[in-house]
């Protein structure tokens, strides 16, 4: 029975070498790549971290998990949901929990073989090292309060401290990783580890090596640091947790020396877990199960860093919703392959079961993209559907090979309030909203596709 390495990264947009941005330092990625499957067209089904995480880890999508926010754990939305980790537990698997899997760290106990592992330091808050940041963390604190914001261990949006990787949460994370593939070789039984990396969530906090690095001049700037044309009320939000941190203007532009300095911290913790990431396989090949384990790493959603004049993520947009993919199975090809097919988050849970040979859930809502493993080229789905909530308000989005459609509706009524159309042949980055200029018989079609939803093409 094949082994599973499961890894997710917080926060992590397409921000790496292999997804062609040369200006960012991930060579032990890039090299994973090299070996592996990358998905270009991989998307979550909401662009923030627990509804993503708990669509990924339930098979479900959001409608159907019905969370749609940060506090509502999976097991208290669906107590009798059977796990991804769960389902391999079931099925003989010793299934380990380390760093931030699911977005609760003790949400779905039942499904691990041991009490999930999560890292203790000598940080404060959010991570913090350093005196200046512990100063601003209580100043934030201060200025936060004064306008009724009771969010606590909020300080510095960025930090680097000169200290080893284990000082923070990932290098701490990854050597317990080492430890459990230690253990985990001398026992007698097919392993599924879930590993959650923490950066390049913010605050961007990394080792000073990591910023070191980097020359801050040769960081590019977002191309489209505008609104896109034609965009709807409920498109874009007021750049979400960002605006909380201190020295983060309470409204307005981010200013050009702050953005870079933003940009570079985003692109220091990519060098940061990049690096853990490293370790583990590197330990991996050393106790000989490199070749009897199935890895997969992903993002639990994209991130904006000054695209469309907007920071974070929380959005249906393109920039939000894709994120990395990329799949190795020793028993199957194992060069560099790249697929373009459109897949889904929801997709992982029935591949991992495929790849392992174990059945799948009747109740999963995704379909196994192993075959890509062999053949690339082949078409798993035509369309990819996201949504975020405003309120009462639910944005559904569909990605097609060509097109991004949105609609706006009352969450009571279904009524369309706003609708938005991209077209990708012309418009990769989403600058200019269609709707109102576009074939009325392709809206149609469009909204029909949208509406008749993920069904219509499930397996």
């Amino acid at each position: 029975m094949k082994n599973v390495l499961f890894v997710a990264v917080d926060d992590l947009r397409t921000q790496l070498g292999c997804y062609g941005m040369p200006w960012v330092k991930s060579p032990n990625i890039d090299a994973f790549a090299e070996k592996s499957l990358l998905l270009e067209r991989a998307y979550c089904q909401q662009a923030i971290c627990s509804p993503s995480r708990c669509s990924v880890l339930s098979g479900c999508r959001p409608d159907t998990t019905t969370i749609y926010d940060l506090q509502t754990p999976l097991r208290q939305a669906m107590p009798d949901v059977l796990s991804l980790p769960e389902h391999f537990k079931n099925n003989g698997y010793e299934t380990v929990s380390i760093g931030k899997v699911y977005h609760h760290p003790k949400d779905d106990l039942q499904g691990w073989s041991k009490e999930p592992f999560q890292s203790k330091g000598d940080w404060k808050g959010r991570g913090y090292l350093t005196d200046e940041a512990f100063e601003d963390m209580i100043q934030c604190k201060k200025e936060l309060e004064a306008k009724g914001d009771m969010r606590d261990g909020l300080g510095p949006a960025f930090e680097s401290a000169d200290v080893a990787d284990e000082a923070y949460h990932d290098g701490k994370d990854a050597t317990a990783a080492i430890v459990e593939l230690e253990r985990l070789k001398e026992l007698d039984k097919p392993f599924f580890i879930g590993l959650g990396f923490h950066k390049p969530h913010l605050p961007f906090n990394a080792p000073k090596k990591y910023w070191d690095m980097y020359d801050p001049e040769e960081l590019p700037f977002a191309e489209n640091r505008f609104f896109p044309d034609g965009v709807t009320e409920y498109s874009l939000t007021n750049y979400g947790e960002l605006r909380g941190y201190f020295g983060i203007p309470a409204e307005g532009d981010i200013p050009d020396d702050l953005a870079k300095k933003l940009i570079h911290g985003y692109c220091a913790c990519v060098s940061y877990m990049d690096a853990q990431f490293g370790r583990v396989i590197a330990k991996l090949k050393e106790l000989d199960l490199w070749d009897n384990t199935v890895i997969m790493i992903w993002g639990d959603h994209g991130w904006k860093l000054g695209e469309h004049n907007s920071w974070s993520k929380h959005t249906n947009f393109e920039i939000d919703t894709r994120a990395p993919l990329i799949v190795r199975d020793p028993q199957k090809s194992t060069v560099a392959q790249t697929s373009s097919s459109l897949v889904e988050f929801v997709d992982m849970y029935p591949t991992l079961c495929e790849l392992c040979e174990i059945p799948v859930p009747e109740h999963c809502e995704g379909n196994s993209f192993a075959d890509l493993l062999e053949d690339p080229h082949k078409v798993i789905k035509e369309y990819a559907f996201s949504q975020y909530p405003r309120n009462q308000i639910m944005g559904y989005a569909m990605r097609t090979d060509r097109y991004r459609y949105i609609e706006w509706k009352k969450v009571d009524s279904g009524e369309v309030l706003a609708r938005e159309l991209y077209d990708h042949s012309n418009d990769s980055q989403e600058n200019k909203n269609l709707v109102d200029s576009a074939d009325s018989a392709l809206l149609d079609q469009l909204s029909k596709q949208l509406n008749t939803g993920w069904k219509m093409v499930h397996k």
